[in-house]
């Protein structure tokens, strides 16, 4: 990836760029960094194991997960000794001229201290979706104003040359027609298709949350009936000799229903 352009000269649409490129992302603007989440990803590319990135959040949707994002970066400075202080209450908030300057803080950092070194940031976090991405609001309204001028140029031919046949006449005057209704086609569903597709990204990220939460719960699972198989094992070992009251209230609540344990079994 690119990093030898001055941050300074950068402009909103060459930064964005620049962090889509190195973390295969798909953020649309800066006020979508406030998760922290690809702040996180850049420290593990420049300062492997600096950053637990089994605790960052990508798919963070509240400010508390944002929040956890950022402390867990501002830890990851002290680890590198990187003195700077983050502005968590100000970015979280989705400002864009604040994070616009960290950005350009961050990435003057970044330049410092890359060496070159492949990354494959999707793989590292588990092809996690990172940035709702652009909306197709704009290819509409460029394919709708080309439409409209060449709507234009068929009319000021048709006017150019009286002796245009009347068939002519009543194709330019429905194409005219055709431009009017696009034209209020457009201006009345604009907010509505950016809405729509912003519900879209949003409503993958949080299946894919989902899908990984999920995850998550069976591995957690899978690990505690291990640990249980191991202690009904160990206890089968142990009451093969002289039976233990300890063994048997341990085999009590291994056996028991669901309904069956007390609370006071259920206690750590």
């Amino acid at each position: 990836m690119a990093t030898n352009a001055k941050t300074e000269n950068l402009s909103v649409d060459d930064m964005l760029a620049w962090v889509n490129e190195g973390l295969q992302a798909q953020f649309g603007k800066i006020e979508e960094l406030r998760t922290g989440a690809a702040y996180c990803q850049f420290m593990d590319m420049l300062f492997p194991s600096s950053v637990p990135m089994t605790h960052v959040k990508f798919c963070a949707n509240s400010e508390h997960e944002y929040f956890q994002n950022f402390k867990i970066l501002q830890a990851s400075f002290e680890k590198v000794k990187a003195d700077k202080i983050i502005p968590m209450d100000k970015l979280v908030k989705g400002d864009f001229q604040d994070n616009f300057e960290f950005l350009q803080w961050f990435k003057k950092f970044f330049d410092a201290n890359y060496d070159g070194k492949d990354y494959d940031a999707s793989a590292v976090r588990d092809g996690a979706q990172m940035g709702y991405g652009k909306t197709n609001v704009n290819k509409i309204l460029s394919a709708a104003a080309a439409i409209q001028q060449k709507f234009e140029s068929l009319t000021t031919a048709s006017a150019a040359h009286p002796t245009v046949s009347s068939s002519s006449s009543m194709a330019l005057e429905s194409i005219t027609k055709a431009e009017r209704a696009i034209s209020i086609i457009k201006k009345s569903n604009e907010n509505a298709i950016a809405a729509t597709n912003q519900r879209i990204d949003e409503l993958s990220i949080q299946a894919m949350c989902m899908r990984l939460n999920l995850q998550g719960l069976e591995e957690e699972r899978d690990r505690y009936f291990s640990r249980l198989l191991e202690i009904e094992i160990f206890c089968k070992e142990v009451d093969k000799g002289e039976s233990h009251p300890l063994v048997q209230k341990i085999f009590e609540i291994l056996y028991a229903p669901p309904d069956k344990i007390s609370p006071e079994d259920g206690q750590y």
